[in-house]
């Protein structure tokens, strides 16, 4: 998919449904195994493929990934990268992302300032949005030195978006972490949805059709799965009850 607004993409199906995006990191995959999970991604229901996740990825490897996508699925294709270099020609969209609650000032501002006239020169969509991370955190929240929103701090999460819907953003993600044991709790989900008045995202630790619909009837827009498929070598049969769920909110 490389024609039309990726954002306005993602806009439109939520004003008929809420929707899951896959997360696919070329760190843990090779291009040939991450095309063959996104078309069976595709086939059991997910709106999106968004490609990052490690924190060292070559522009190389990220462009076969996105390449081997493009050939096996006709889905919109979004970078979610760690950093201004790893941007990729061949994707669709960029999440022109800020890390809210980090203490470094390189991942609020910096990487992004060092992408911008590159992605403006690529001709990448960039779809700015607050991503905030909650405990546990897991390696993101290490690696990003980030100030982790504690589980029973929901007023917290809640400042954070409504400073990144101000500040122009046009989606929050909150993140518990890849592989966390527990996703973010359903009451952070509801206190921040409750005030706030863009699409709001969830990830991290969701495994069970249950705890996406769950996510969803709480207030999340948008559930990323991401370790649930690098584990299973069936994605269809994983991922297929869990969308079925989140399309019933």
């Amino acid at each position: 998919m490389t024609t039309g607004s990726i954002y306005q993409y993602i806009i439109s199906r939520l004003q008929e449904e809420h929707i899951h995006m896959t997360l696919l990191d070329p760190g843990k995959m090779d291009a040939v195994e991450i095309g063959k999970i996104g078309a069976q991604a595709q086939k059991a229901g997910t709106s999106a493929i968004m490609v990052g996740g490690s924190t060292h990825l070559s522009t190389e490897g990220v462009d076969a990934c996105v390449l081997a996508l493009r050939r096996e699925t006709s889905l919109p294709i979004i970078l979610f990268p760690p950093s201004a270099a790893t941007l990729s020609k061949y994707a669709d969209a960029h999440y022109f992302m800020s890390m809210l609650n980090s203490k470094d000032l390189r991942l609020i501002v910096g990487e992004q300032l060092k992408g911008a006239a590159l992605i403006n020169k690529l001709g990448l969509e960039p779809i700015p949005m607050g991503y905030i991370l909650v405990e546990p955190g897991m390696m993101v929240g290490k690696i990003g030195q980030a100030d982790l929103i504690r589980r029973n701090e929901p007023e917290r999460a809640l400042h954070y978006s409504l400073m990144a819907q101000y500040l122009g953003m046009k989606l929050v993600y909150l993140e518990a972490g890849s592989g966390a044991p527990t996703p973010v709790p359903i009451e952070m989900v509801r206190t921040v949805k409750e005030q706030l008045s863009i699409p709001l995202i969830v990830g991290g630790g969701i495994r069970t059709p249950e705890q996406a619909r769950a996510a969803v009837e709480a207030g999340a827009d948008i559930i990323v799965t991401g370790t649930l498929v690098e584990e299973t070598d069936n994605v269809c049969q994983v991922l297929e009850p869990i969308i079925n769920e989140i399309k019933k909110g």
